[in-house]
């Protein structure tokens, strides 16, 4: 009798599993343009990195001698190396807490009900449309010793010309400003869409318990805010790792390597020097800081994230 029944289950066994077979072969032609695209502009320069990290390699890329770990340790005992990655570390602790902090401030204002609210909202955000190159171009006249309008207005108080570029004490930190200033537009729109779509009954309940508007702020609005400034924090943070643009644009690593950043280290090792084995391992080196410092984002951070 079993056996009967299994002889009767078999054609409908036969037809789900031939379902499947047709349903994943269809996910996957759906997904194929996207996977080609992937290993052709993400997997395999990533494999590549990687491969030409253990060579020592001519001035055209091609690896011509395996040097396993070589160009690590080269690396870690290099002072230039080390003085590129404080750099790195300084210009994220920099820019990260000042422009969340500053986007912060800026939605709350701007998520205030009040007549004309939306001019101060699209300025705010004016900065995200806005190129890296634009951006730079408008900070590089602003500082500039002469003409700059920076150095203008410190003139009215008395205090003489800054060479805010060309000054290795503060040269990281006048790049880091108009980092911030870069930064604000995205953060800005981001905060201000997670504002306005909490609860608006909480803060209702709030104003009827009497309730102050700082105690609101650090017991309603900030915990329910938590996933999307746990969002912005964890972008840029990856994104200050990898900063370029501006660097290029208003320092060029300098002056005296105050502001040679990792990435600009491994552009300047790559394409100016030719060495492509050293750079491939700073690259990797750079891969494996950002993915830990996201994964220790994740474990320690978003155990103060509250969600809905």
């Amino acid at each position: 009798m079993n056996t009967s029944l299994s002889m009767k289950s078999s054609p409908s066994v036969l037809i789900r599993r031939k379902r499947a077979i047709w349903a994943v072969l269809e996910g996957m032609a759906y997904l194929l343009p996207s996977l080609i695209l992937f290993s052709i502009f993400l997997f395999y320069p990533m494999l590549r990195t990687l491969y030409l990290s253990f060579y020592a390699t001519d001035h055209q890329g091609n690896p011509v001698q395996f040097v396993g770990i070589e160009n690590f340790v080269y690396l870690l005992k290099d002072a230039n190396f080390l003085q590129s990655a404080k750099a790195t570390l300084l210009f994220v602790c920099y820019t990260v807490p000042a422009s969340v902090i500053l986007a912060l401030c800026l939605a709350l204002m701007a998520n205030e009900k009040l007549k004309g609210i939306g001019l101060f909202r699209t300025f705010f955000s004016s900065t995200m449309g806005m190129s890296v190159a634009a951006s730079s171009v408008i900070w590089m006249f602003m500082y500039n010793p002469s003409i700059g309008i920076i150095n203008k207005v410190l003139s009215l108080f008395g205090i003489s010309d800054v060479q805010w570029l060309l000054d290795p004490n503060i040269a990281l930190i006048s790049v880091a400003i108009s980092t911030i200033w870069m930064n604000t537009g995205f953060t800005f729109l981001v905060l201000l869409g997670g504002l306005q779509n909490l609860d608006s009954s909480l803060y209702e309940s709030a104003r009827i318990a009497g309730v102050g508007y700082w105690y609101q702020l650090h017991k309603v609005t900030l915990p329910l805010l938590s996933p999307t400034l746990f969002f912005v924090t964890t972008v840029l943070l990856i994104h200050s790792f990898q900063t370029f643009g501006q660097i290029d644009m208003l320092t060029k690593g300098g002056p005296v390597d105050a502001t040679n950043v990792i990435v600009y280290s491994i552009y300047r090792d790559a394409f100016i020097n030719y060495n492509f084995g050293s750079a491939s391992a700073q690259a990797v080196l750079l891969f494996f800081a950002v993915l830990v410092v996201t994964v220790l984002q994740f474990k320690f951070a978003e155990r103060k994230v509250h969600y809905q």
